[in-house]
């Protein structure tokens, strides 16, 4: 008995035991939040481009949502024009407004398109002004502190939240044989682009599409306790727990929280899963073990 013969075991066990998650999720949409170290790795993108193509290929409807703080920072920079963060938002004036458009809307999107359609899958980029995909309106923020008497509201400029999807419009695109790829860019009743945080955009889409599944990449293993075990097949009553004791703060927060909406509004479960590790799309949908965070409501 070679090793060819070992191997070609190991790969008929992982293909059976894909089989049943294949079966279940046929048919199905999940929408994914492309970001991190997996969206400047040139291994990683492509790893994740084979893992979207593949799903799609197996008969699941995908939408893919991706941001690019790092590429609008880095435009940002080269053009001299500051930027300023307030609570982890990007203050949006005019000019910086029109560099999210060009990167995310532009560079970023057609590039993921082009990988994924290298890659043997059918992508459509778009940005939420197309077909007034992502109705936005202005978002503010309330800062609260010692020094000051009563709450001071924070103008963060062209920042959006989503108020609206044209979910048809979705609908029509992963339901044939396309994959989108939605920019996260929304436009306002005034005709106003707005700039809007990609796991926001991602949650909204979920929870409008009637998604089976949410799956957010980050920088990190996954949700992680006060020892830094990554916890997973969490409750929402128990995510709840854990922000009230504190166990989830800082940056994770507002991807959590919008995790944790998606599942309450019918999502069936939301996946914080870690870029970094190759493939790891379908390591945690069509493996047993997963190398993520899971989140459902039962």
């Amino acid at each position: 008995m070679s090793l060819d013969y070992e191997q070609s075991k190991q790969f008929a066990s992982v293909l059976t035991e894909a089989l049943p998650y294949i079966q279940k999720f046929t048919g199905k949409t999940f929408v994914v939040k492309f970001g991190g170290n997996a969206m400047v790795d040139d291994q990683l993108k492509t790893s994740f481009a084979r893992d979207i193509v593949l799903m799609k290929l197996v008969g699941i409807n995908l939408i893919v949502v991706h941001g690019g703080g790092p590429q609008i920072g880095k435009l940002l920079e080269e053009l001299k024009i500051e930027s300023h963060f307030v609570e982890g938002m990007r203050v949006t004036d005019s000019a910086t407004m029109d560099v999210v458009e060009m990167v995310l809307g532009g560079t970023v999107n057609k590039e993921i398109v082009s990988l994924l359609n290298q890659n043997g899958g059918q992508a459509i980029g778009v940005t939420g002004k197309d077909g007034n995909l992502i109705r936005a309106r202005k978002m503010t923020m309330t800062k609260k502190g010692p020094e000051v008497d009563a709450p001071e509201i924070i103008d963060l400029g062209h920042v959006g939240e989503v108020s609206a999807i044209n979910v048809d419009m979705l609908k029509m695109l992963a339901e044939g044989n396309y994959i989108p790829v939605v920019a996260p860019i929304g436009v306002g009743s005034d005709g106003q682009s707005y700039n809007i945080n990609a796991d926001l955009v991602a949650g909204k889409i979920a929870e409008v599409t009637e998604a089976e599944k949410l799956m957010l990449l980050t920088n990190v293993a996954g949700l992680q306790d006060k020892n830094g075990e990554v916890l997973t097949g969490l409750t929402t009553s128990k995510v709840d727990e854990l922000i009230a004791d504190g166990t989830i703060h800082g940056g994770m927060l507002p991807k959590i929280q919008c995790a944790l909406s998606a599942v309450k509004s019918g999502v069936k479960s939301a996946h914080i899963i870690d870029g970094r590790v190759p493939h790891a799309c379908l390591l945690e949908i069509f493996s047993d073990t997963g190398v993520g965070t899971l989140i459902t409501n039962h």
